[in-house]
């Protein structure tokens, strides 16, 4: 690390801060789904609805963000970090009540939504000249490691007592004092970087109509299993703790391994082949999600549905080639910046709607008819890709 930051940076208190928030999110992340499950007993819908508004701060982010334009990055990363810790400790302390652990949920979400884009800001604004991919490199995993650090701790835990006693609350307890530690860390901050303010406004141009629309597609499809794939093995197979870590764990670990694979083929075939061939895996995917217990006696169909979760991380890495299209269509690095921020707001407009609608869906029409939506999702982002020509599109 100290190859790719400047010395008189505070960037070891940075680095240290992401490793403990990735801790505390690992921890919660790991347990969320049960808990919301045996504890607050939400409903598929109930899951759906508290998922909209995990979301929406994703979507307020832009306008946050342009209410907060004068801040330093480090003041908006500590304001973020603050709000995180308030969310949390309200998930530890109040009734298990829809309603209050839906708001938590908001709460702890617009603190992590406030830190994400500052992360980069500050890994930039810390990395010396010309290493500023290595910092963002170090960055993003220092806070991958705290997170997997966690989920596997909440596996061994759960293994070891979670038949014992119920430690949802006492999970909640620790990942609030993980935060604060992480907070005190922020207080060594003391610059005032200003923040990439491409991230705070929207820019649209209409050659890249065809991104927005793969961003609409692909924000569809992935918000169906990152909501509805872990509660479905929660609420239909009966998962515990201890198995959602493990798959979680074996998910990032996955997507860390073949993110360079898939980068390369990227970089081989092209990122339309890419974007219309991932689509073959995909539907393989849905369609075992959805049908796995009608053709296998449950046990195996609960390590068909996990194998297709990991397959599933793995395949999403191809939403890389949206981005390699953007490189090719954008005139300046700005351009490309902003353009992919856009996406991104674009991307959580569709999934806020997708969580909220697709737990009535699967309350009211059956998990098969959710998880088909999703390969057609996935067909339809095939074919809009089919038709990307980065030459002619950037005539538009």
């Amino acid at each position: 690390m100290t190859s790719a930051f400047k010395p008189e940076s505070q960037y070891k208190a940075f680095i240290i801060s992401l490793v403990t928030f990735g801790l505390a999110y690992g921890l919660y992340k790991a347990v969320l789904d049960n808990y919301l499950a045996e504890i607050v007993s939400m409903t598929q819908f109930d899951r759906g609805v508290s998922e909209f508004f995990r979301e929406l701060p994703g979507f307020m982010l832009v306008f946050v963000l342009a209410v907060l334009y004068e801040f330093s990055a480090e003041k908006i990363f500590k304001a973020g970090a603050l709000i995180m810790l308030a969310g949390m400790v309200m998930q530890s302390v109040i009734p298990a009540n829809r309603v209050l652990v839906t708001a938590a949920v908001f709460v702890y979400s617009l603190g992590e939504h406030m830190q994400f884009g500052m992360r980069s800001t500050l890994a930039l604004e810390y990395s010396q000249e010309g290493r500023g991919g290595i910092a963002l490199g170090f960055q993003n995993s220092a806070y991958q490691f705290g997170t997997l650090a966690g989920y596997i701790l909440i596996a061994v835990v759960f293994y070891f007592l979670g038949h014992r006693i119920n430690l949802y609350r006492p999970v909640f307890i620790a990942s609030s004092l993980i935060i604060a530690g992480g907070f005190i860390f922020c207080l060594k901050l003391k610059g005032q970087s200003r923040p990439d303010h491409t991230v705070s406004r929207f820019y649209f141009r209409k050659k890249y109509t065809k991104f927005y629309m793969l961003e609409v597609f692909y924000g569809a499809r992935k918000q169906i299993f990152f909501t509805f794939g872990p509660y479905l093995l929660v609420l239909f197979y009966g998962a515990g703790p201890m198995a959602i870590s493990i798959l979680f764990a074996l998910s990032a670990i996955a997507a860390f391994v073949c993110s360079p694979l898939v980068g390369k083929i990227i970089d081989r075939f092209g990122y339309k082949i890419v974007m219309v061939m991932d689509t073959i895996i995909l539907v393989a995917v849905c369609f075992f999600y959805g049908f796995a217990h009608h053709m296998f006696s449950m046990q195996t169909a609960f390590l068909v549905c996990c194998v297709n979760y990991i397959l599933d991380a793995v395949i999403s890495l191809a939403s890389m080639a949206s981005n390699v299209y953007v490189q090719d269509l954008s005139d300046t690095p700005e351009e490309i910046k902003a353009t992919i921020s856009t996406g991104v707001s674009v991307n959580h407009l569709i999934t806020i709607l997708i969580a909220l609608f697709g737990g009535w869906i699967w309350q009211v029409m059956g998990i098969e008819t959710l998880f088909m939506m999703s390969a057609v999702f996935g067909l339809c982002n095939s074919a809009y890709a089919a038709t990307v020509n980065a030459e002619k599109d950037k005539l538009m």
